[in-house]
């Protein structure tokens, strides 16, 4: 059982004792530090959940706790991250809170923490909800003050709308191209939002794991290996498009018309291509992300820059260089003309565009980028793995090569001409996550194994 306290927010297994676990008196006390932090200005936040098993319960918990804390909540109900974060803008609330573990398996959940602009709380801003709930030194509203809870489900069409209203979204090109789509929303929130998104945009679509049961139909992260089902669905022919979101739909994938991953890597570097044909500007991703963006980036005349990896991260850095788009590898897409947030729905209306636009197939759209492979590698931590010992330990191995740029910002990256490894400490997952990337699978396997390895011998 575990409880991870990261720039990623609150997260962890449910059930099992407290301070080890996601469980309700953690719950309680996470929620209420975080209500106690919060500039109150219209004492009103928002609230909403993924599909989880858990969900309800974490949301009673949660809504409670923030009603005895005198604040009103807007509960939002079964809603995406990104669709909680407009609404949080949309209703002028003080901040908002997001139920969801994202793509972590189905006994996960998380409180994930929003400031108002909707966006997520600085790594400072974290670790002052962190210290007041270590403190519990707790004031709760008395009987005349409680707050009351307001539910409100417009808001999956008005995010919607907000997509069909950004101006690089052509509704009617995409209608044009009468696409037909099959999706994944691996039974969570994507399987209530994404129809109306694509019956706006007049695409067909069947749905797998469609039902919003939070029993999901296979390991939630939209990776290559976890997705097996909807790619053979592809190969019948009978679509133009796959389309695969995790629990939150904050990550984005696509499947080629022939089965065949889009990559994970490339949604970015897809849609950011498309942005950049049409805006001049700047690009940021973060350090274990592939150099495809920073190669399309450059050729557009724009510059690319890396941030350290999470959310928060990577938007701290769009804003300090003025990009006009950014992400993350995982399938994350941030358009900051919607808003500062990863957002799947943003990512599928710029793709669809762009590839009604171009009139070709999703597999030849992906032929026209540079082609690098990257290695996704993890290490489960044990109680005694030092992983400030294991960074310093690779630094130094790196430390004397000439043709090696090491930077550490966010665990260590070591850059090569031709490749690349990053070695960091994950904020969702108690793991050491090994990524590297390199014009084959073998030499970006190689060199991640490499680095695997002394994590090993380390922890012998």
């Amino acid at each position: 059982m575990t409880l991870i306290k990261s720039i990623s927010g609150i997260r962890g297994t449910i059930g099992g004792r407290t301070g080890d676990t996601l469980n309700p008196l953690d719950i309680v006390k996470f929620t209420t530090a975080y209500a106690t932090f919060i500039p109150r200005k219209s004492g009103k936040i928002v609230v909403g959940r993924d599909g989880r098993i858990s969900g309800a319960m974490v949301r009673d918990v949660v809504c409670g706790t923030l009603v005895g804390m005198g604040f009103d909540v807007i509960d939002i109900g079964y809603a995406t991250t990104p669709t909680t974060e407009l609404a949080v803008r949309m209703s002028g609330a003080d901040g908002g809170i997001i139920i969801t573990a994202s793509h972590n398996p189905r006994q996960w959940n998380a409180l994930k923490l929003l400031n108002s602009e909707g966006e997520f709380l600085t790594a400072a801003d974290g670790n002052k909800v962190l210290e007041i709930a270590e403190k519990e030194d707790f004031c709760y509203a008395e009987v005349d003050h409680l707050g009351k809870v307001i539910a409100d489900s417009s808001f999956d069409d008005r995010h919607v709308q907000s997509v069909l209203d950004l101006n690089l979204v052509d509704a009617d090109a995409v209608r044009q191209a009468r696409f037909t789509v099959c999706v994944d929303s691996i039974n969570s929130v994507g399987g209530i939002i994404l129809p109306k998104l694509l019956e706006r945009l007049g695409v067909g679509y069947k749905f797998l794991n469609g039902d919003v049961t939070g029993d999901f139909a296979h390991n939630p992260e939209p990776l290559e290996k976890n997705l097996s089902g909807i790619m053979n669905e592809m190969k019948t022919g009978h679509y133009n498009l796959g389309i695969v979101v995790d629990p939150d739909v904050d990550r984005l994938a696509f499947i080629c018309e022939d089965g065949t991953m889009f990559g994970e890597e490339y949604t970015l570097v897809s849609v950011a291509d498309y942005v950049l044909s049409q805006t001049t500007g700047n690009t940021v991703s973060n350090l274990s992300s592939t150099r495809a963006l920073r190669d399309v980036t450059e050729s557009r005349g724009g510059h690319y820059s890396a941030a350290a990896v999470g959310e928060v991260n990577v938007t701290t850095k769009m804003k300090e260089v003025g990009a006009v788009i950014g992400g993350e590898g995982n399938g994350g897409v941030i358009y900051p003309e919607s808003h500062y947030g990863r957002d799947a729905l943003v990512g599928i209306a710029l793709f669809l565009t762009s590839l009604a636009k171009k009139g070709c197939k999703a597999s030849e759209l992906r032929k026209t980028f540079p082609s690098y492979q990257i290695a996704k590698n993890r290490i489960d931590l044990t109680p005694e793995t030092d992983v400030d010992a294991i960074l310093v330990k690779v630094k130094e191995m790196f430390a004397q090569d000439p043709t090696a740029q090491v930077n550490d910002i966010d665990g260590v990256k070591i850059d090569f001409p031709d490749r690349w490894v990053h070695l960091r400490k994950s904020n969702t997952e108690p793991i050491i996550r090994v990524y590297s990337e390199a014009a084959t699978m073998e030499a970006a396997d190689e060199i991640g194994k490499r680095l695997m390895q002394v994590v090993y011998d380390m922890q012998k």
